[in-house]
């Protein structure tokens, strides 16, 4: 399965297809093979060097700090993972998803299938509360409707959500691996048996190498501090992107589907490179197969756009999406805090 996002029966007038023929005029949807020839090339070093170092190093704490280093190495390969899955970077299928998946699964230790499904629901209706898995019911919750009626450990995280948050990013690496191992056991991936040999590949070259490597104290920390951060980088990249924003009917059009569930963070290469272009969430929601250096180039073309037909466009600082975030969380989780302070009010009387 290929992320294809485009919107099919798109109306020649329609006033994504005017912006499609703006874009497309710019040269702004072709790939930049350079531009990934370079970019993979550093991931896959910083990946080797980090592993080298890991093994020259040898039983000492100090190996904390290269867990450290490739919690965000393994962050930027999963970004790379990410550019696979929408074409940016080949423009047939199959190199793709190769490479995806060895990235993916035997690079970090994630279903490139499970999280491809998920990824393309998600960019077919993002917010929708029941069409979106990212704003699923699940341990935290997005909308306000699922916030009563849970009770126990659930109840409590939705009371406290948006405290809770960063704390559990922490267990964000930990999950994706549930989850994944979870598809493959249900047969819902695509090359299951290819998948499944590498993430057994990979769980068994990751713990053979602490174990064989450290005491068995420093690899407990290995692990804990590797996965824990790897899952808040990672997870401190998607924050931004939707949370907080408008949840729709589906009735939109593509156009305003896409721009008003969105947000996008300003910054510099600095911002471009630790969060993936992601922080073009409004132009790569628009056109996911757009290489991501191109982002920027397009950012100006479709803010003014938006401007032009009254379509509202959201932008803003990384620190300030963090905030509207939390805020959102909190807001989504007052019903159950009412909820639990009614039901001890009434267990008082």
């Amino acid at each position: 399965m290929t992320i294809t996002m485009t919107p099919s029966r798109t109306p020649t007038g329609s006033d994504f297809a005017v912006l499609s023929r703006r874009i497309g005029g710019e040269g702004l949807t072709q790939r930049r093979p350079a531009y990934y020839g370079v970019r993979l090339s550093v991931v896959a070093l910083m990946l080797l060097g980090g592993w080298t170092a890991f093994f020259l190093i040898g039983s000492s704490w100090w190996q904390l700090v290269t867990a450290a280093f490739l919690a965000v190495t393994f962050t930027q390969v999963a970004l790379v993972a990410h550019d696979l899955a929408h074409r940016q970077v080949f423009r047939t299928k199959r190199p793709g998803e190769f490479a995806g998946r060895l990235a993916g699964n035997l690079g970090v230790g994630m279903s490139y299938g499970w999280w491809m499904d998920k990824h393309t629901r998600h960019h077919n209706n993002p917010n929708h509360d029941d069409l979106d898995p990212d704003v699923a019911p699940e341990v935290l919750i997005w909308a306000t409707k699922s916030a009563l009626g849970r009770r126990g450990l659930k109840g409590f995280i939705t009371r406290y959500q948006a405290a809770l948050f960063f704390p559990l990013l922490t267990l964000l690496a930990i999950d994706l691996k549930v989850s994944s191992i979870k598809a493959l056991r249900n047969g819902t991936v695509k090359r299951r048996g290819l998948e499944s040999a590498l993430l057994i590949l990979h769980a068994v070259g990751y713990l053979s190498a602490l174990l064989v490597v450290l005491s068995p104290l420093q690899a407990i920390a290995f692990l804990l501090i590797h996965q824990a951060l790897f899952g808040v980088y990672l997870g401190m990249t998607f924050a931004p992107n939707h949370k907080g924003m408008p949840h729709p009917t589906g009735d939109e059009d593509y156009l305003r589907k896409q721009v008003l569930t969105s947000r996008n963070v300003r910054g510099g290469w600095l911002t471009d490179a630790a969060l993936g272009g992601l922080n073009y969430q409004i132009e790569h929601h628009l056109f996911p197969a757009m290489p991501t250096p191109n982002l920027r180039k397009a950012q100006p073309i479709v803010q003014a756009y938006c401007a032009e037909i009254g379509v509202a466009y959201e932008q803003t600082s990384l620190i300030t999406s963090y905030r509207q975030a939390l805020q959102y969380l909190h807001q989504v989780g007052a019903p159950a805090r009412a909820e639990h302070a009614n039901r001890r009010a009434g267990l008082a009387n």
